[in-house]
């Protein structure tokens, strides 16, 4: 952590974006994540009042926090306190393009936004928040590392936690790595009107599972970075799970039912993250794309998006 005296606020205002996010991508549970050309855009500026000036524009505006209780304000907040700052007020404007509560990263966008703001906006931010500090931050806001790891990185991530000592006290960190995703690969986003809580889906999970779902998924987790870096032709075979989506179709019973369709017709299609959105990866072309959507039928939202290469930027 900096200490006070070497920071230096910067007078301007400061931009980000930060990409929508897709994690586990069927068998890497808490693990594996891919960013999607789907970006929320945030401003912000340090301000010399004690006040914390907030407008949300697009997906969630009439529901966020528009204080100092807002997720990317709260972010900033930790950015700020680890490079050793403390800003008066902060003026805040963000349009949000990422769904809410659709297992696509919004909340992961809202703290990689706010931690990337907050080093933007002091004076050699980027020596004193680097990319692996801001993910151990993240970690910590978001409570595991797939999703921020995608967002930071851009791509295709794969993330873990390791003990490592901070401060002196030895504890779980957030780490990932950026695999590279094959140019070919495109995806498409199935988004319900339903919602569903990333809390409420996790308690859906077992203790316990079969060893021999166990050894499937460690297989097809381990083929899928084979698959999405250089062979998309095994796409469909590595996106096999057996570890969480078949626990948690109770609490999603339409998008459960498209991802059994989908499937079964040899289409690489995940439930994205914790849900209800369903995600397809493909190599088709854009009439393909439509077939697949035209096949999937009524009751969502079809997004055809490209793989982020960037993350927050």
């Amino acid at each position: 952590m900096a200490s006070m005296d070497r920071v230096t606020f910067r007078a301007t205002m400061a931009q980000i974006s930060v990409p929508a996010t897709s994690a586990n991508i069927g068998p890497g549970f808490d693990s594996l994540g891919i960013a999607l050309d789907l970006r929320d855009h945030y401003a912000a500026q340090i301000l010399d009042d004690a006040t914390f000036d907030v407008d949300v524009t697009g997906e969630g505006a009439e529901e966020l926090k528009k204080d100092k209780n807002h997720l990317v304000i709260k972010a900033m907040m930790k950015g700020f306190e680890f490079m050793g700052a403390k800003p008066r007020g902060i003026a805040l404007r963000a349009l949000n393009n990422t769904p809410h509560g659709r297992g696509l990263g919004s909340s992961s966008s809202a703290i990689v936004g706010g931690l990337a703001l907050a080093r933007a906006l002091v004076l050699g931010g980027d020596e004193l928040l680097p990319n692996e500090d801001l993910l151990v931050l993240a970690t910590e806001l978001e409570g595991h590392p797939d999703n921020v790891a995608a967002a930071l990185l851009g791509g295709a991530t794969i993330a873990w936690m390791e003990s490592s000592i901070v401060n002196g006290v030895e504890q779980n960190v957030g780490r990932a790595v950026r695999i590279h995703v094959d140019e070919r690969i495109k995806a498409i986003a199935f988004i319900p009107e339903a919602h569903l809580a990333t809390s409420k889906a996790r308690k859906l999970l077992p203790e316990t599972v079969p060893h021999r779902d166990a050894v499937l998924n460690t297989s097809h987790a381990a083929l899928l970075v084979h698959a999405l870096s250089e062979r998309p032709d095994l796409l469909f075979a590595a996106t096999e799970d057996h570890l969480h989506q078949i626990y948690r179709a109770e609490a999603m019973p339409k998008s459960s039912a498209l991802l059994a369709k989908l499937r079964a017709a040899g289409v690489a299609a995940t439930i994205s993250g914790a849900g209800p959105t369903v995600l397809v990866l493909h190599t088709g072309s854009e009439q393909d794309a439509d077939d697949i959507i035209h096949a999937a039928g009524a009751g969502f939202s079809a997004k055809k998006l490209a793989i982020s290469t960037q993350g927050v930027a």
